[in-house]
């Protein structure tokens, strides 16, 4: 005699080990997957524009925002990542041979601080300014050394990064062509009413999009503003510093501060007045305040997320995810957020009844 309760039960633990064996299939090019949703998320409104214009034909339409999508958003992110590896590799030559140092710029900063500055370091223990400089070295060559294999994984690394760059545009091409109606196939599978379905999509693009364009097109605008102003004061390695200073960004309050109002304060003290006065200035008027104008206009308030929030999911996804984190961590956070929210809207709709 068959038994329909029974039957179910077997169907969702096949569907859950389907699912979690798909999954694990496409782990190993996850970022290639991530990347390629993401871009097809961000891209869909140019895809529905061009789908018009193109009379419906979606695999000329797929092709040519792919192609949009390549040129503005791909290519220079790869062209950028080769020059800041191959500035790193310089940078590492540099600091093996005793070029440039470290732990000399800081110890000098240090002595051109007034006396009463100095007596406070030294209430704090930094008097020995000899044994600061060795420490600050060996810091340094520790770290052009983590470069150098970094530079040397991403060297070995290029035959399977092609094949993750060949997946994401392959992928990408097809959530393009085919996105919506793998979405329609998707809000009806989920097993939850119309309008929560409809309103959790609406969400989740809001989110996508909103995380992409105020976490990455801020970043990428202050870390070209910083490297930009970098290379004006003829300061060494300035695209390094920008995408350094494009990562800091997405840290609340201090962020590319971190990077560019040391080697200010080193400026203003080592006599070089003017490139000290230049740069605080501009990394206040201008660095600073790009997050705060480009921000609210690229995100909105409606997925604008505390800095708290966005701080440590960006930390926790750069540490469990790596780079794919600095995206994945704010995406997750704003999610999760967003659903709640969804839940508590629901409740208070229902409260009346």
């Amino acid at each position: 005699m068959r038994n329909p309760t029974f039957e179910q039960k077997a169907f969702i633990l096949l569907l859950a080990l389907v699912t979690i064996a798909f999954f694990w299939i496409l782990l190993p090019f996850y970022g290639a997957v991530f990347w390629a949703m993401v871009l097809a998320v961000v891209f869909a409104p140019l895809q529905s524009r061009l789908n018009q214009r193109c009379n419906g034909r979606r695999n000329l339409t797929a092709l040519l925002t792919l192609t949009i999508c390549l040129l503005v958003a791909i290519l220079p992110v790869i062209f950028i990542t080769s020059a800041v590896v191959a500035e790193g590799t310089s940078l590492y030559e540099q600091l093996e041979s005793g070029e440039l140092d470290f732990g000399a710029y800081v110890t000098s900063t240090l002595r051109a601080l007034p006396p009463p500055m100095q007596e406070q370091l030294q209430r704090v223990g930094i008097a020995n300014l000899d044994g600061l400089r060795e420490q600050i070295s060996k810091g340094a060559t520790t770290g052009s050394q983590y470069l150098a294999t970094k530079v040397f994984a991403i060297g070995q690394g290029t035959f399977e990064f092609f094949i993750s760059f060949g997946v994401m545009l392959y992928l990408l091409f097809f959530l393009l062509r085919d996105g919506q109606e793998l979405v329609r196939n998707i809000r009806v599978a989920i097993p939850l009413a119309d309008s929560t379905k409809r309103r959790l999509q609406i969400k989740f693009t809001r989110v996508v999009r909103a995380t992409v364009k105020g976490n990455v097109v801020v970043a990428a605008v202050q870390g070209a503003l910083g490297g930009l102003i970098f290379w004006a004061l003829g300061i060494y390695s300035p695209l390094l510093w920008g995408v350094l200073m494009a990562f800091l960004s997405l840290l609340p309050a201090a962020g590319a501060g971190i990077v560019w109002a040391p080697v200010a304060v080193y400026l203003l003290l080592s006599g070089s007045l003017w490139q000290g006065i230049i740069l605080t200035a501009f990394g206040v008027l201008v660095i600073g305040l790009v997050d705060n104008i480009l921000r609210p206009i690229l995100v909105g308030k409606d997925t604008r997320l505390p800095d708290y929030l966005i701080l440590v999911s960006t930390l926790g996804g750069l540490a469990l995810l790596g780079l794919n984190g600095f995206v994945i961590g704010p995406l997750v956070a704003a999610l999760f957020v967003a659903s709640w929210n969804l839940l508590g809207t629901k409740k208070k709709v229902r409260l009346p009844e």
